[in-house]
């Protein structure tokens, strides 16, 4: 003899939540983009300043770090290469800050690398107007986009 009966919204309300389910759909859609940087430690304070950027409440980045100050080859090399990785794995692009200390850096590559070899965008991002001197020759060999730091939001 019967359950214990259902429930059944009335149309208009129906249509309503139908409606605030889109919209909410459509609000993740804009949500905010979680971006790998990938930076030689000696330009710390600069980058700080671009994460700052994505703090702002209207930015739409979200920056991931895992700051590296062991040399490539140190003791640790392995475990950071790991944890790296799995940092890479959550991101969907990954941003390389060229400065002139960038090319001499076997961790920047690395990641780049790493980066490439999953699939991520991978974007280069400058301070002001005029590239570094020194760009590096992986950015180059990869076709990496270069753009100024203004401009990054615009590009991913």
């Amino acid at each position: 003899m019967g359950g214990g009966g259902g429930y059944s919204l009335p149309p208009r309300d129906l249509k309503s939540l139908e409606q605030r389910a889109k919209e909410k759909l459509k609000e993740g859609e804009k949500s905010k983009r979680n971006v790998f940087i990938s930076f030689v430690y000696e330009d710390i304070n600069e980058v700080n300043l671009l994460r700052g950027q994505a703090k702002n409440e209207k930015g739409d980045l979200e920056f991931s770090d895992y700051s590296v100050k062991d040399p490539f080859d140190s003791k640790n090399a392995d475990y950071i290469r790991r944890k790296i990785k799995e940092k890479i794995e959550r991101v969907s692009v990954a941003v390389v800050y060229l400065s002139n200390n960038t090319k001499s850096s076997k961790w920047v590559e690395w990641e780049v690398e790493q980066s490439l070899k999953m699939g991520k965008t991978v974007i280069a991002v400058h301070k002001g107007d005029a590239l570094p001197s020194n760009i590096p020759k992986f950015i180059k060999k990869n076709g990496i986009k270069i753009v100024k730091w203004k401009d990054l939001s615009s590009v991913i």
